[in-house]
């Protein structure tokens, strides 16, 4: 098992930047047991979920606070985890391009360093909170990426009529990330025009707490997603909010039961 922390010079964001790779191994007990050669898979290759972070969050956040090393670890998964910098994985022009980051430039970089599988069916991509909706606004515009969607506590297509009175909810923390204006009306639109040009778009895995902030933009984005015709998994876990009591247990169940993962290494020719 490795957890590399990573500096890497990003054209798309105009400057150096932080990226936390957690790359398993097989297991001491596989030592234990004589196989030796196993412990570092030559010429094996490995499936990869991009997880993207919060709002006020970084790199470090699932390692932190979360058992992504062994969940990671007991699926033969990597993981990869980009920092965020509360840009809500927008591109701005001009300025930093952190949704062209993530899904054209990190993965074009890494495939480079690691053994990471560049088919679509081996990539999935999942965040919480602002990284779900990042997850959500990446898949939509590289839908040939991503076999999967993880979105813990996301509202990417919450579009409420613009006559609807909004509660204003009034932030007296640290600062939280800027949405771009109409943004989800933006992806909503993608998402149609994706479809309407016949694009295979991944499968939504959208998960939220009971007594989540983002609970209703979570119900209104399934209910979009659903209209459209997308294949949607959707979930209410009873009795917690949004935060890592929710996230790290959805974190487990995802990789133990709902997004296709095949549990090992794959062989470099598949």
């Amino acid at each position: 098992m490795a957890v590399i922390s990573m500096n890497l010079s990003s054209g798309c964001l105009r400057m150096k930047t932080d990226v936390m790779v957690v790359l398993p191994f097989y297991s001491p007990y596989d030592i234990a047991d004589g196989k030796r050669d196993e412990i570092f898979p030559v010429g094996k290759k490995y499936q990869v979920l991009w997880l993207l972070n919060g709002g006020n969050g970084n790199d470090w956040d699932y390692v932190t606070y979360s058992n992504i090393v062994r969940y990671a670890y007991e699926h033969m998964l990597a993981v990869v985890m980009p920092s965020g910098y509360n840009m809500n994985y927008d591109d701005f022009d001009p300025g930093m391009k952190m949704c062209r980051y993530i899904g054209e430039e990190l993965p074009n970089m890494l495939r480079n360093i690691f053994p990471f599988s560049d088919k679509r069916e081996d990539n999935f991509i999942g965040g919480l909170s602002m990284g779900s909706n990042g997850a959500q606004k990446i898949a939509i515009r590289y839908p040939e990426n991503y076999a999967a969607v993880l979105a813990m506590s996301a509202g990417s297509f919450n579009v409420r009529p613009k006559d609807e009175v909004r509660t204003v909810r009034i932030n007296t923390g640290m600062p939280m990330p800027p949405h771009k204006p109409d943004e989800m009306e933006e992806n909503c639109e993608i998402l149609k025009r994706d479809i309407a040009e016949g694009k295979k778009l991944p499968k939504f895995f959208m998960i939220w707490g009971e007594k989540d902030i983002a609970r209703e933009g979570s119900i209104r984005s399934v209910k979009f997603l659903k209209e459209q015709g997308c294949e949607v998994y959707e979930e209410e876990v009873p009795g917690v909010g949004h935060w890592w009591d929710l996230w790290d247990p959805t974190l487990k169940k995802a990789l133990d039961e709902l997004l296709p993962i095949k549990h090992d290494l794959l062989d470099a020719e598949e």
